[in-house]
This record gives C-alpha cells, structure tokens and sequence, in this order.
C-alpha cells in the first residue's frame, strides 16, 4: 500500500499499484476500527462480492488493495458500491498518468 497511488471515499480508500505482472490481484484491509469481527467481515464479504465483478476491468498487473474505513460499518452495500466505483475509477485514471 506504500507504493502506487489512492483514492478515498467516506467508506474506502483503494490503493492501485501497476507492478507489471499478467495477473490481477486484489486485497482487502479492514481494521478493527471498522467494529467488532463480525462487522468487519460482514464488510469484507461486501467488498469481495463488489471486486469479484470489477476485477476484469482493472488493467492486467494490477494490484488493488481497498482498506475499510469506520464509516463503512454503517454503510449499505449500495453506498458501499459506489464508493468502490469512484475510488477505483480515480485510482486506476491516476495510475495511468
């Protein structure tokens, strides 16, 4: 997550790093800020379903790392969806830069 650009929204901030590999990667960071386990992994599976249907858009050699902020305990899996969308969106048009 050091290298590479970001994106955040009220919800996420999603990492892309260009590291040259054929494949396409994703990761997922949800701290214990987010809440308590149960929360955090009710926010993780969200975030999974939601880049198992991106993740074919994301240039090959990429690497995405989206980290849960607090406010995403709360959020709906709408909210959720397009604050991954937006943040994706900007992340991967500054990687290209």
């Amino acid at each position: 997550m050091r290298s590479g650009v970001r994106s955040g929204r009220r919800t996420i901030v999603v990492h892309v790093a260009l590291t040259g590999n054929a494949d396409r990667m994703a990761g997922f960071a949800v701290s214990k800020a987010v809440g308590g386990a149960v929360v955090r992994n009710r926010v993780k599976r969200r975030l999974r379903a939601i880049m198992s249907t991106r993740l074919e858009d994301v240039p090959a050699g990429s690497l995405v790392v989206l980290r849960a902020l607090p406010p995403a305990a709360d959020a709906s899996f709408s909210d959720l969806e397009a604050d991954v969308d937006g943040a994706l969106r900007h992340a991967l048009a500054k990687a290209a830069r």
